[in-house]
């Protein structure tokens, strides 16, 4: 069993900075690949990031490369996402989640997604 718990979201104006962590309980954590997904009022939630057990690989959304970096640190449980750069488009509700291979992560149907975070909101004011 593992439980996910973000932090690190907030209000930022365009052109910002926020570091977002998520916390895994459990001695488990580096079974597991991690991704962060959003979701924005009204629209569907969507891939994000995701990083290997071993952080040696890492797969990013067409519309966060370059803006964005997913990291963790498997001796502190912990998931990082930094976002530079942020814009008012990438306000959203952050989630992280667990699942045994960076592909779950891209599937649509995300039934391979073992667990997930409570979310964390991240507003960028224009």
């Amino acid at each position: 069993q593992v439980q996910l718990v973000e932090s690190g979201g907030g209000l930022v104006q365009a052109g910002g900075s926020l570091r977002l962590s998520c916390a895994a309980s459990g001695r488990t954590f580096n079974n597991y690949a991690m991704g962060w997904f959003r979701q924005a009022p009204g629209k569907e939630r969507e891939f994000v990031a995701a990083i290997s057990w071993s952080g040696s690989i890492t797969s990013y959304a067409d519309s966060v490369k370059g803006q964005f970096t997913i990291s963790r640190d498997n001796a502190k449980n912990t998931l990082y996402l930094q976002m530079n750069s942020l814009k008012p488009e990438d306000t959203a509700v952050y989630y992280c989640a667990a699942g045994k291979f960076i592909a779950v992560f891209r599937t649509p149907a995300l039934t391979g997604v073992n667990y997930w975070g409570q979310g964390t909101q991240v507003t960028v004011s224009s």
